[in-house]
């Protein structure tokens, strides 16, 4: 097989038409990252990341949100995620799609406003468990548990 593949080949590895993915490709919400159509007879040619990219975008338009939606998810996670996106973790909740981010959540719709704190309970667990240590090791020493 050659380098990349066929629009053809996208659209169907993806779930979506032909049809879609043109519209997609001529409208910006996402351009083949290795060759793009320059006119009659010419091929788009898409990565295997590109392929994650418009697998993402179906995902989101099967779970409701609106097309100029994604757009706008799309536009804030190029500019906004250090690493590849694919390895972004997205919550989908009715019309609102939230990054998690370490340990952010942010609305990605209000261009990362109502940022939310995730609290770990794992972490809460670990400093408490810290704490436990020298409270054991006080109650195993009579000069220092009388000192108390």
């Amino acid at each position: 097989m050659s380098e990349g593949f066929s629009g053809t080949q996208a659209a169907k590895v993806v779930g979506i038409t032909y049809r879609q993915l043109d519209y997609w490709a001529r409208t910006d919400l996402i351009r083949p990252s290795l060759s793009d159509a320059s006119g009659s007879g010419s091929r788009r040619r898409y990565s295997y990341q590109d392929l994650l990219e418009l697998r993402v975008i179906k995902t989101l338009l099967d779970a409701g949100i609106k097309l100029e939606s994604v757009r706008d998810v799309f536009d804030y996670l190029r500019h906004r995620v250090d690493a590849d996106i694919a390895s972004a973790h997205l919550v989908i909740n009715g019309h609102s799609v939230v990054l998690a981010q370490g340990d952010e959540l942010i609305d990605v719709l209000q261009q990362g406003q109502g940022v939310l704190n995730v609290l770990s309970l794992a972490g809460v667990k670990d400093e408490v468990d810290a704490q436990l240590v020298p409270l054991a090791d006080d109650d195993a020493d009579p000069v220092a548990a009388a000192a108390n």
